[in-house]
C-alpha cells in the first residue's frame, strides 16, 4: 500500500484509539510493572542507568518507559504522543511516581510533525517502541525522529516484522477492526479467544499452569498480555519491515547499529539500538 493510501485512511479516523488501552492499562501498573521496564532499557541501551541523559520518548503511549527513563536517573524526560488520552497518562504517572517534577514532561503532538520536532531539539536517547509503524508514514517517521538525536546519542526504535501475505492478513484484520462497532465486535470475538486457547493448549501440551503465562509476560516488557492482544488486533494504520531494511535504511542516515533483536520471524517487533556518527 502507498504512503498516499495510509494518509487517506488516517484521515477517515481509521485509527486505533491506543490511549484508552493505556489509560485501562494504568489501572494495573505495579511496582513491578516499572522495574522491568527499567531492566528493559538497561538491557537494550548497555547503560547501567540514564543519569545525565535527556530522553525523548516519542509515542509514550502509557508513559512507563517514560518514568522509567526518570528513575533510572534521565535529566530530563519528554512524552511525546499523538493521542491526548496517552498523554494523560504520562502526566497521571508524573503525578503517581514524580510528584510533577518540571524535569518530566508531557506534550500531545504528532511524530510526522517535523516543525514541532525540530522545535525539540536534540535527546542523547530517542526511545521510540512501536509507534513509527502506526503513523501511516513510517519512513517519514524514522527520518523526524531520527533528526531527534544528538551526535553520539542512541536510538531505540522498534518496528513490526514484515511476513509478506501473513502481514498483509493482519492488516486487513486491524482495518476491519477500526470500522466501526461491528468491525470491532467481529475481530475480537473470533481472535481473543483463539489467542487465548492458543496459549492454554500449548502450555497444557508442555505440562506447564496456563495462569504463569499471563503472570509472567510482564517480564517481556512490562505490558499486560491482554491489553497488547488489543493494541495488536487493533493497531491501525499498520507497516512492516524486514530487519535488514531497517538497518539499511537507518545507517544511511548517518547511524551506527549497536544492537538488534529480532522476533525470530514472528508478527512481533524487531528492535534496534542505532547510535548517531
Amino acid at each position: 500500500m502507498t504512503s498516499e493510501s495510509f494518509e487517506s485512511d488516517v484521515a477517515r479516523h481509521e485509527r486505533f484509539r491506543f490511549g484508552q488501552n493505556w489509560t485501562d492499562f494504568l489501572r494495573l501498573v505495579t511496582d513491578a510493572h516499572i522495574e522491568e521496564a527499567k531492566k528493559s532499557l538497561q538491557s537494550m541501551l548497555s547503560l547501567p542507568d540514564l543519569a545525565g541523559k535527556r530522553f525523548l520518548d516519542l509515542g509514550s503511549g502509557s508513559g512507563l518507559f517514560s518514568l522509567a527513563a526518570f528513575q533510572l536517573g534521565a535529566t530530563k524526560v519528554l512524552s511525546l504522543d499523538y493521542d491526548p488520552r496517552s498523554v494523560a497518562c504520562a502526566v497521571e504517572l508524573r503525578r503517581r511516581y514524580a510528584d510533577g517534577d518540571s524535569h518530566w514532561e508531557a506534550l500531545e503532538g504528532s511524530v510526522l510533525d517535523e516543525g514541532l520536532l525540530a522545535r525539540l531539539g536534540q535527546w542523547d536517547i530517542v526511545y521510540c517502541w512501536g509507534v513509527l509503524h502506526h503513523t501511516g508514514s513510517m519512513w517519514q517517521g524514522i527520518d523526524h525522529a531520527a533528526s531527534c538525536v544528538a551526535p553520539n546519542g542512541l536510538f531505540f526504535i522498534s518496528i513490526y516484522n514484515d511476513q509478506g501475505r501473513l502481514s498483509a492478513f493482519w492488516r486487513a484484520v486491524k482495518a476491519q477492526y477500526n470500522r466501526g462497532f461491528l468491525g470491532k465486535a467481529a475481530v475480537t470475538s473470533v481472535f481473543v479467544p483463539y489467542f487465548a486457547v492458543r496459549g492454554a493448549v500449548a502450555d497444557l501440551v508442555r505440562l506447564r499452569n496456563p495462569l504463569m503465562r499471563y503472570r509472567n509476560y510482564r517480564s517481556q516488557r512490562a505490558m499486560s498480555m491482554v491489553h497488547d492482544w488489543y493494541d495488536w488486533l487493533g493497531g491501525y494504520p499498520f507497516e512492516v519491515a524486514r530487519p535488514e531494511e531497517i538497518v539499511e535504511g537507518v545507517l544511511a542516515r548517518s547511524f551506527t547499529l549497536r544492537k538488534l533483536k529480532t522476533c525470530g520471524g514472528s508478527h512481533g517487533c524487531n528492535e534496534f539500538v542505532f547510535q548517531k556518527n
